[in-house]
């Protein structure tokens, strides 16, 4: 599941980093895009609050930041708090905004097209299944699984203490769960 949700990722992100590649834009990735539309309507902000409003963790969005910055999309400066950096867009960016807010645009209308050939819109389905792996994360299922299966997860240390080849053993039932083998 996980390796067809990477690719249909990589279908579409591939294609829109396509269109910013025959714009000139070669640097610029998609995953950019959600950081200057919130700077253009927020105006400058910490990485932090950034990533609360792009719906990101602060790593990610730290680590976005830091590649835009290298290719001369944003700019950092320090806040309030010596921590807390503050995230500017350049005039590079600014001029680059008829075509990111293009972009996005037909994105969005391409997205509704796509909807429309889909069982249920893809943004439904994914907001769907965030509520459902809050309300149960994905780690508790797979666990859950393994117990039904017979199989036992069992903690990290003893992992450490007994090497990866005897954990997957374990895990797939091939030795005894009392540890003789």
């Amino acid at each position: 599941m996980s390796t067809l949700m990477r690719h249909v990722h990589e279908m579409m992100d591939g294609a829109i980093a396509e269109i910013y590649a025959d714009l000139g834009m070669l640097e610029y990735r998609p995953r950019f895009s959600p950081v200057v539309r919130t700077l253009v309507a927020e105006g400058p902000m910490a990485i932090r609050d950034l990533a609360e409003i792009i719906g990101v963790t602060h790593s990610a969005a730290s680590q976005t930041v830091i590649q835009m910055r290298r290719h001369g999309f944003v700019t950092l400066e320090k806040g309030a708090d010596a921590r807390q950096r503050i995230v500017h867009l350049t005039p590079k960016t600014r001029a680059a905004l008829p075509a990111i807010e293009a972009e996005w645009a037909a994105t969005e209308q391409a997205m509704r097209e796509l909807d429309e050939e889909l069982p249920v819109p893809l943004a439904d389905m994914l907001r769907a299944m965030v509520e459902a792996l809050e309300r149960r994360p994905f780690r508790a299922r797979v666990e859950g699984q393994m117990r039904t299966d017979g199989a036992r997860c069992d903690s990290a240390s003893t992992s450490r203490r007994s090497g990866p080849a005897a954990t997957a053993k374990r895990l797939t039932g091939l030795i005894d769960h009392s540890g003789e083998q």
